[in-house]
């Protein structure tokens, strides 16, 4: 989605058109860009939220309304003295089951003065699987996904972003790698448009466990979608074990 400069009834209007536009299928994961509903703005003052807030609750009542596993990014105000970058999940019930604070904020654009960065990645359950919810330059940070993976092993990983267009060939083949040496499913949910700063190109992907593009939503507004194929994902790792080498203490934190 092209999103709209710290307007959150703008973007709240949006995701609600291309909702009812992709009609998603009951259970559903659908995924929203890094800070859906502002933009990556560094106006904490004005764009971060408590919990409960604004975001939260149009992000409970889409998922409920549409029955679907809902993600999408906020700024959302935390105990740490500063702002945290989020990715919010809901489910069908309009219920927050997870949430997970971006590790690296983005220090060459000022994110890191602005924001506390999360202390751990996490991995949450969506019906048969387990997926880990990763925001925009962690895609840069190896080790961040390899130590999900090393505990939880997760079918999917998630990035949702704000990822400019000069680098968006990097975003491709970041994602390609993540889901190459993890064995996993990768959804890489990025915006199109312009903020007063950065142009964005779009390039939101679904590929599969060999890096392969299963889908790509091209440089306009709009929705992808896959279906992901689990059984063929187990044979895959039952066959080539390769996470079975993966030992946590040799992943750094």
């Amino acid at each position: 989605m092209d999103i709209t400069w710290e307007d959150k009834s703008a973007n709240f209007e949006k995701v609600t058109g291309l909702l009812r536009q992709a009609a998603p299928e009951p259970n559903s994961l659908v995924v929203l860009p890094e800070m859906f509903a502002t933009g990556f703005s560094m106006n904490t003052v004005t764009i971060a939220e408590p919990y409960g807030g604004d975001t939260e609750q149009f992000l409970s009542r889409m998922a409920k309304e549409h029955a679907i596993y809902l993600i999408g990014g906020a700024a959302m105000r935390s105990n740490h003295g500063r702002p945290q970058n989020k990715a919010l999940v809901f489910g069908p019930k309009g219920d927050l089951i997870g949430f997970y604070a971006k590790m690296r904020p983005f220090s060459p654009g000022g994110e890191s003065e602005h924001y506390a960065a999360g202390e751990h990645p996490t991995a949450l359950k969506w019906a048969e699987c387990t997926f880990a919810p990763f925001v925009c330059y962690d895609l840069r940070f190896p080790e961040l996904f390899r130590l999900v993976a090393s505990t939880r092993r997760p079918e999917l990983f998630v990035v949702i972003a704000n990822w400019p267009e000069k680098r968006i060939t990097h975003w491709v083949r970041l994602l390609q790698a993540r889901a190459i040496e993890n064995q996993a499913y990768v959804v890489g949910v990025n915006r199109v448009g312009q903020d007063p700063f950065y142009s964005y190109s779009g390039r939101s992907l679904i590929l599969d466990y060999n890096g392969e593009i299963l889908a790509d939503a091209g440089h306009g507004e709009g929705s992808l979608e896959g279906q992901l194929d689990l059984e063929a994902l187990r044979k895959y790792r039952q066959g080539l074990p390769f996470l079975e080498d993966l030992k946590a203490q040799d992943v750094p934190a």
